[in-house]
């Protein structure tokens, strides 16, 4: 909003050039989010803890010290959303069609969440939707989301694949990219979700991999940057930076009152919401093997639930203590924090790879 308003301003006023710099709107759409969820925050949580009375419901089959958390109140996803949205409307060029691709992806991912917290809550139960149920919505939405992307994106790359580390090989998948698509955004959305089970556990690595992709995006939608890297050029990708700025905002805003021990949970509101928006970001720039090594904390989660249920269900013994793999590590006795911070060193570490394939080709 303010880059139609400001912008075509820049000759009249030299401080509005800067609203013609993606970096610049970055920038402020990150510090404007975090202003959003410092401001409107303790207000949300007084209204969700008013509305709710005990708070999430916590397993009784989990890690006892998670008993204590009973009473903290849930859907602090709203939080996240509202102040993502505003400041993506405030900061992004509006007429980019990825930005209203990526908002629409973000909500409808984060509307499931929100009624499957809401049936947790009627129910008073750790079981919300149905998963068969949860499963369709997503997929329907993402549906809706990659025909958009198909739509907009140039035919010569619409349904290629990038493969990390190689710079002119990118194979076409033809009409199996649809399917392809879906999974990646629909298993992007229930990784984080997976992953959200501790104080602050998915905070972080999702600041992390929308750092990462701030950097992506910019670069695959800069046709220099691009072409001096040797990427897959992506015309108006680069305007999703300042989604990504947005979403960093948002999370460090709420990593303020997640931080242990948690007044807030961010529950299916934000979880799937936020891992809906990186698989769908993902998908626009061509990097989706890249968000499975950038998130590969969340990849690693979803694989310890897999193998458990796959393991006990053909031999009746489980591999791990407690699945996802962090409860695991809390059931061998490693502290919350502890859990917490080093998975967070692992996301980095991961981070730090995921950037390295834009150079390593």
């Amino acid at each position: 909003m303010l880059f139609h308003f400001l912008a075509p301003y820049a000759h009249d006023f030299i401080l509005f050039n800067l609203f013609r710099y993606i970096t610049f709107r970055t920038g402020g759409a990150m510090a404007t989010a975090l202003l959003i969820c410092f401001i409107c925050g303790p207000a949300i949580i007084r209204w969700l803890k008013s509305r709710q009375g005990e708070g999430q419901p916590i397993r009784s089959d989990g890690p006892e010290s998670h008993l204590k958390k009973k009473g903290t109140p849930t859907m602090g996803g709203l939080m996240i959303l509202v102040s993502m949205i505003i400041s993506t409307l405030l900061w992004a060029d509006l007429s980019n069609t990825y930005i209203w691709i990526t908002l629409g992806a973000t909500v409808g991912f984060g509307l499931v969440g929100f009624m499957d917290d809401d049936r947790k809550l009627t129910r008073r139960s750790h079981v919300g939707l149905s998963g068969k149920t949860r499963l369709i919505l997503q997929i329907l939405m993402s549906i809706f989301a990659v025909w958009g992307v198909l739509a907009v994106a140039a035919p010569s790359t619409a349904q290629g694949l990038a493969i990390p580390f190689v710079k002119d090989w990118m194979p076409d998948l033809g009409w199996f990219f649809l399917p392809f698509a879906v999974f990646v955004i629909v298993g992007a959305s229930n990784a984080v979700n997976l992953t959200d089970g501790l104080d602050g556990l998915a905070t972080v690595p999702i600041i992390i991999a929308s750092l990462c992709f701030i950097v992506i995006t910019y670069l695959v939608g800069n046709l220099v940057f691009a072409s001096y890297l040797q990427l897959h050029h992506v015309a108006g990708a680069g305007e999703l930076a300042v989604f990504c700025g947005a979403m960093v905002g948002a999370c460090l805003g709420f990593l303020w009152f997640n931080a242990p021990p948690a007044q807030v949970f961010m529950g299916d509101t934000g979880s799937l919401a936020l891992g809906s928006a990186l698989g769908t970001i993902a998908v626009i720039v061509k990097h989706e093997l890249v968000l499975a090594i950038i998130g590969g904390l969340f990849v690693m989660e979803t694989l310890s639930v897999i193998i458990q249920v796959a393991s006990f269900k053909l031999t009746g013994k489980r591999i791990f203590r407690m699945a996802p793999i962090h409860h695991h590590f809390e059931k061998l006795g490693w502290s919350e924090p502890t859990v917490v911070i080093r998975f967070w060193i692992i996301a980095c570490i991961l981070g730090l790879i995921g950037l390295s394939t834009l150079k390593l080709r």
